[in-house]
């Protein structure tokens, strides 16, 4: 069977790209289809594995500039030939979903969001616009909710990576989705059994972008003096720095190997999780490592994270609201309701066996719906 993996672009190693690495290990003779393909930042990533690129990427600085051109993402990713493919999987969370297959082709999307950019953050990401981004939003932004709205009505099969994204799949496009749960590498990220007592500090662990919200976290452990280790690099490194300055409880490690991230997810106290994820994978790692989490209580968290048995929740994303959270979490660790055991079995119950079985029963279904389609 010849596959074609379509996903929205290759530029960082994170995880919608441990995702196609595991359908490249289902599928290893598969072809990538991609806007654009940093392959000096994908080293060691997808080698030996056909990558085509869209027309986008003969652009001078395609791969720092390719998130300015949603407006021509569409076509680009609708240029690509695919009628020579037996099975079309798309991983999006932009226009990867879009591609035109031909009927006869089954078509699956995996879908990590609907474009956030273009349906419920649209405002958030017009007031940290600028003046020329907000007018070319206003501009295009209703043709590009209008294709992305066309383009999803295409798709054979759509699966959602949670229920709350299945939620905004039927909200945005009104198509119902089956819901499998990402993987966690509980091989990458494993408890250790030497250690028996976590240390007194909290791991903050994300890339440092806006909406991650590492603020919060920095700014409830200034004022509680709680430590924090701060792991990821990000647009918002510098600025983060700057508002831990003269707080020598708040450490900062820039990009970490995996070794280290594991080493403290084994020890800390807790991973604080400030996003409004749409799955959130890293709750996930820390408990394979048996850490607790502290998350903000809305998005996919709410689906990987037990309250008061692998962890605790949030309501708001305020500082206040999340200072209150790490009370409670110590007062609840003082009296032992989280259990490493337990926390661990938490995360094991979301493995890549478990997605890879799920996984190709659709896949065997939604072929078997395409034949009967065209007979």
């Amino acid at each position: 069977m010849k596959v074609a993996i379509v996903h929205d672009w290759l530029t960082n190693y994170g995880g919608a790209e441990t995702f196609v690495e595991l359908w490249l290990k289902m599928y290893p003779q598969a072809d990538i289809y991609t806007l654009v393909y940093d392959k000096k930042k994908m080293a060691g990533h997808f080698e030996g594995t056909k990558i085509y690129t869209s027309k986008l990427q003969k652009l001078p600085l395609a791969t720092k500039i390719y998130t300015k051109l949603l407006k021509f993402m569409p076509s680009a990713f609708e240029a690509f030939d695919l009628s020579g493919y037996n099975l079309v999987l798309c991983s999006s969370s932009s226009c990867a979903k879009g591609v035109i297959v031909p009927p006869y082709v089954p078509q699956i999307a995996y879908i990590h969001s609907p474009m956030r950019y273009a349906w419920d953050l649209y405002f958030d990401y017009k007031k940290r616009s600028g003046k020329l981004t907000r007018f070319f939003m206003d501009k295009w932004m209703p043709q590009i909710r209008l294709w992305d709205y066309v383009s999803s009505q295409r798709i054979d099969t759509i699966i959602a990576n949670s229920k709350y994204i299945a939620r905004r799949i039927k909200k945005f496009w009104n198509r119902d989705a089956q819901v499998i749960y990402s993987p966690v590498n509980v091989s990458r990220f494993a408890e250790d059994p030497s250690v028996t007592k976590r240390e007194d500090y909290y791991v903050f662990f994300s890339r440092l972008v806006p909406y991650k919200r590492a603020d919060l976290a920095i700014e409830a452990c200034k004022k509680l003096g709680r430590k924090l280790l701060v792991i990821g690099g990000g647009s918002e490194y510098e600025n983060l720095k700057k508002l831990a300055q003269g707080y020598d409880n708040i450490t900062f490690t820039g990009r970490a190997p995996d070794a280290d991230v594991k080493y403290h997810l084994q020890r800390c106290k807790a991973l604080i999780f400030c996003a409004e994820e749409d799955f959130g994978l890293t709750p996930l790692e820390a408990q394979a490592c048996g850490a607790p989490v502290i998350a903000f209580g809305r998005g996919g968290a709410r689906e990987t994270v037990l309250e008061n048995k692998t962890g605790v929740f949030f309501e708001k994303q305020e500082t206040e609201s999340l200072i209150e959270a790490i009370k409670d979490f110590e007062e609840k660790d003082s009296k032992g309701l989280f259990v490493k055991a337990n926390i661990i079995k938490n995360a094991t119950s979301f493995t890549e066996e478990r997605f890879i079985r799920e996984f190709s029963k659709v896949v065997e279904e939604t072929i078997k719906k395409i034949d009967c389609r065209n007979m």
